[in-house]
């Protein structure tokens, strides 16, 4: 759960996987979009992760603007379908 000044704001999470985990869900409340807010909670999350060691996957919609979001944050695209990018995220790669 992502809280903001005490109210609901969105949601995240990860589901651990035979090779790291994968990030299937992240919510924000468009309202709060831009604000750097979802910046915070994604790098907070993949510093855990890159303590652990653990690769993240994920996939996104194609022509979904998140995807920048995941490429500043050292995402590349691994393969991709007609209808998503499945990216992956290495421990060592730089935020």
């Amino acid at each position: 759960m992502i809280e903001v000044g005490g109210a609901f704001a969105g949601s995240i999470a990860l589901r651990a996987a035979d090779d790291g985990h994968w990030l299937e869900h992240f919510y924000l409340d468009p309202d709060l979009q831009g604000r750097g807010i979802g910046t915070a909670v994604l790098r907070h999350e993949l510093l855990l992760a890159d303590q652990k060691g653990f690769v993240v996957r994920l996939n996104v919609l194609q022509g979904s603007p998140a995807r920048r979001l995941y490429e500043r944050h050292g995402f590349s695209v691994d393969r991709e379908d007609s209808i998503d990018l499945f990216m992956v995220r290495s421990p060592d790669a730089a935020l």
